[in-house]
Order: C-alpha cells, then structure tokens, then sequence
C-alpha cells in the first residue's frame, strides 16, 4: 500500500519533445578539437527521462523539497536526428530504501532509442545548496 509519499504503483509519466540542433553531441561538446555526431545525445536523451521522472514526484513535494536524480543506468540503442519527436517514458516500481525507483525509456518515431533505470530522491533545497557551499572551494583542494 503506498503512503502520501509515493507515487501510484506503476505510475507513468510522457513527456514529448523534438529534437533541436542544441541537442546533438556534437552542439554539447566542449572539445573543438573532436567531432561528435550530430544526432541526439545520450545526454541530451537522459535528460527528458529524468524530467519525466521528476514529473511524477513533483506531487509529492513538500515547501522547500526538490527532487533530485541519484542513479541512472541506461543504454542508448539508436541515433535520433535533429527535428525528429522523441517520447521519454518514466514509469515508477517503488522504494529502494530512501530512493524512488523508476523504470526509463525513450523512443523516436522509428522505435526504442534508450532503456533504462534511474533512481531519484526528495531533499531539502536548503540544505542541499548549504553542503555544497561547504564542499566548495579551489579546484583541485579536498576537505576533510
């Protein structure tokens, strides 16, 4: 039986986009030595199914929380060129402790790009941007 902080047994989020020039791998790149493809990035990809997952939690959110992603294992199965739909699919499995668990998908018009798993948490905003002022500092230090 699911509590007031769970979403729906097997609830699904879609969550439609097209593919824009911005979104290759060869638009993200920051290496002006090397060229990527100009098709949809796995990044780019992995994006829309944290959006679509992040979607079904956002009921959930108390004042102050966000959700956040933690975990993502996927595969990229299949080129999308730029102007092409693309459909992400998060559907929620359940707990896994204090995360929220989610089965992921992606697929254009010709068939599935993308499967895979990725887990989310709900945090508090504040204290999330307190530890990471902590956390900073020159590039390269650590703190113990």
């Amino acid at each position: 039986m699911n509590d007031a902080r769970e979403p729906a047994d097997n609830a699904i989020c879609k969550l439609v986009e097209t593919v824009r020039a911005a979104d290759t791998a060869q638009a993200i790149s920051t290496d002006a030595n090397t060229r990527y493809p100009e098709v949809l990035s796995t990044t780019r990809t992995i994006v829309l199914l944290e959006l679509a997952a992040g979607r079904l939690l956002a009921p959930l959110l108390g004042p102050g929380q966000l959700s956040v992603g933690v975990g993502v294992n996927v595969n990229h199965l299949a080129a999308t060129l730029p102007g092409a739909k693309v459909t992400a699919i998060a559907r929620y499995t359940g707990r896994i402790g204090k995360l929220y668990a989610f089965e992921v998908a992606a697929y254009d018009e010709a068939g599935e790009i993308m499967r895979g798993e990725h887990t989310r948490a709900i945090i508090d905003e504040a204290r999330l941007l307190e530890s990471a002022k902590r956390r900073s500092g020159p590039v390269g230090s650590t703190s113990a």
